[in-house]
């Protein structure tokens, strides 16, 4: 992930788990709490993908899980989180842009049943067995209704914001990068430097041979990268190296 990705993730799950434990968790409704953090990541991985969406639900699980009250296993609601991150991401479009509200909300409502049955399924493994006293299909359903009613609030809100971070390249001095649809694949990393001066390139050395043509090797346009080489005249008298001797002699 990058920087501007990991910061806006950190950002929103912070908020999200505030949120979560300081409100929703006193208001006392009947069956599941809203679930704010699964709704961050719900959003983060239909923008990011799978794998960010599994480490965004991982370390946003990790964190419900050492913050107070939580009176549960640490680690179960971040492997939770993370298996939900991951399907999330799976199911992005591959252009990357969502044409209706109804994918967005076909999930949440997947991610809260799924969400659900998996911590109760954990629970049971290390022997939390609270689910079967609350009731699990009343916990299933009151988790879907819940983060059905806050999805249209929250998840176009983080989906928003996570496009503004989900295609920017960074080039070296750190400034983000927009490339066409004509760009390559090595047009991101200098911004068109790259094309500019392999098209100089490529004109010094047509150049060159224009000018090779015509007897000498580098030309004589201007825009030329090589100069023309002239070999050098024979001076008359001087033959070999008895003829340097006479010079010498002189």
């Amino acid at each position: 992930m990058r920087l501007n990705r990991i910061l806006l993730s950190t950002v929103l799950v912070m908020v999200a788990l505030v949120v979560q434990v300081s409100v929703f968790a006193r208001l006392h409704l009947p069956g599941a709490v809203p679930d704010l953090l699964l709704l961050v990541v719900v959003g983060l991985g239909l923008v990011y993908g799978h794998t960010a969406g599994a480490l965004v639900g991982f370390g946003a699980g990790l964190l419900a899980d050492l913050a107070p009250p939580a009176d549960h296993a640490t680690g179960r609601y971040a492997l939770v989180l993370c298996v939900v991150g991951y399907l999330v991401g799976l199911a992005k479009p591959e252009s990357g842009q969502l044409r209706s509200a109804t994918l967005p909300m076909v999930v949440v409502a997947g991610a809260a049943v799924v969400s659900t049955l998996l911590y109760a399924g954990v629970g049971a493994l290390v022997g939390d067995t609270a689910a079967r006293h609350v009731g699990l299909t009343g916990l299933v359903f009151t988790a879907a209704l819940y983060d059905l009613l806050l999805a249209p609030f929250t998840v176009p809100v983080i989906m928003a914001l996570a496009r503004r971070t989900a295609g920017d390249a960074l080039t070296g001095d750190g400034t983000p990068v927009t490339a066409t649809a004509t760009d390559g694949g090595y047009g991101r990393m200098s911004g068109g430097s790259f094309r500019v001066s392999t098209g100089g390139f490529r004109g010094g050395l047509r150049n060159a041979f224009r000018g090779g043509r015509g007897g000498s090797l580098g030309g004589r346009r201007s825009g030329g990268m090589l100069t023309s080489v002239r070999k050098p005249g024979r001076v008359k008298g001087i033959k070999g190296v008895k003829g340097m001797k006479g010079v010498k002699r002189l």
